[in-house]
């Protein structure tokens, strides 16, 4: 019977592999940023309230010192999560907590340009100036830093396996 289709009554099943939704939209991920800006906001605040920045024309030393630190821990964090393996699983809950919440959270890159304005406005425009490409290449250097120090920390934990 040429041209006749038999209709069936099983829906065809979709063997596509379907993968989880991106984790801006997961609940799970979204608590696991969340968790971290617990931890990172208050320690930010915490550090600004025990070393108070001085606004008459001085770098605004914590803050500087908070985004290099956070620079740091960050690239050593990525640096050694992409080693371990593939962004999922407990990596992506502790790259998403860590990273995103609690670094993310600690670090503050708008204060920077908030005290960068302010030093402007003061008439301090060499501090102004250095502060801001300071914050800039040091976190550079930092990053660069944390990647390598990633990098070793994962590197000598296999060889400490074998």
């Amino acid at each position: 019977m040429s041209g006749h289709r038999e209709v069936s009554a099983v829906p065809p099943v979709d063997s596509t592999p379907r993968s989880p939704a991106p984790p801006h939209v997961r609940a799970s991920a979204i608590a696991a940023v969340a968790l971290g800006g617990l931890i990172g906001a208050p320690a930010r605040y915490g550090l600004g309230v025990v070393f108070p920045h001085n606004p008459t024309g001085h770098w605004p030393v914590t803050t500087f010192a908070i985004n290099i630190v956070g620079a740091f821990v960050l690239g050593g964090l990525l640096e050694a999560l992409a080693r371990l393996g593939p962004d999922s699983g407990w990596r992506q809950r502790a790259r998403l907590c860590v990273g995103t919440g609690i670094i993310g959270s600690f670090t503050t890159y708008s204060t920077l340009a908030v005290d960068t304005d302010l030093l402007l406005r003061g008439h301090h425009p060499w501090s102004a100036v250095t502060y801001a490409l300071g914050t800039v290449i040091v976190g550079m250097v930092a990053t660069a830093a944390g990647i390598g120090t990633g990098a070793w920390m994962t590197t000598w934990r296999e060889e400490e396996r074998r």
